[in-house]
């Protein structure tokens, strides 16, 4: 299999599990359950453009920030790993993870006249979790076609998600409370296997003994 395949596999499903687009479609639909068919589709598709620009500024900044603060990639790996572990527990439990956004943030929402930007866009859409992510595939990548797949996989994400809000409702009737708990477990085991073996590249980067 091609290199830049390979990366692929790895990058999209990293990037898709912890954005989760299912799991936002509660929230959307509580926050936007007073907007008519037209606002809600509108809040939709400017909260994932939103959530893409956010995280394509991360894609092209990483390195920067990575190199001011004197951030290497082992730790990186390694405390991303286990945000990214502790998000994928949570979505296990079927329960809305804290590293995404808080109650506090949620029920502001319901309340906020345009979510789009908060807390829809940011943090539920682009957290920290899908900003960890980013950063780490950003400095993983060596050739432009595997930083030309980043971007990619975050405009296929979020091209996803948009049609999983515009669909919300029938997605909600369709599945079910306990269907879209079943299918936010399974992104969450996907995602705490790419969080543990996240830890285990930045383990074996930062001491090359435990190689032998």
């Amino acid at each position: 299999m091609l290199a830049w395949s390979q990366f692929f596999l790895v990058a999209f499903p990293a990037i898709f599990t912890i954005v989760n687009p299912l799991g936002a479609v509660g929230p959307f639909l509580a926050m936007t359950a007073r907007d008519s068919v037209k606002k809600r589709n509108s809040t939709a598709k400017r909260a994932c453009v939103l959530a893409a620009v956010v995280l394509f500024v991360c894609a092209a900044v990483g390195g920067f920030v990575f190199s001011v603060f004197g951030i290497t990639l082992p730790a990186l790996k390694i405390a991303g790993g286990f945000l990214l572990f502790l998000v994928g527990m949570d979505m296990i439990n079927a329960r809305e993870s804290g590293a995404r956004s808080t109650d506090e943030e949620r029920e502001e929402g319901v309340l906020k006249e345009d979510v789009a930007i908060f807390p829809l866009g940011i943090p539920l859409l682009s957290g920290p979790g899908a900003m960890v992510s980013v950063f780490i595939l950003v400095e993983r990548a060596k050739e432009p076609i595997e930083y030309a797949l980043i971007y990619f996989s975050i405009a296929l994400t979020m091209g996803i998600s948009l049609i999983f809000l515009l669909q919300a409702s029938k997605l909600a009737r369709f599945l079910g409370a306990t269907g879209i708990n079943v299918m936010s477990r399974i992104m969450g085991l996907i995602l705490a296997a790419i969080a543990v073996q996240f830890i285990l590249n930045g383990l074996l980067d930062a001491l090359p003994g435990l190689k032998g």
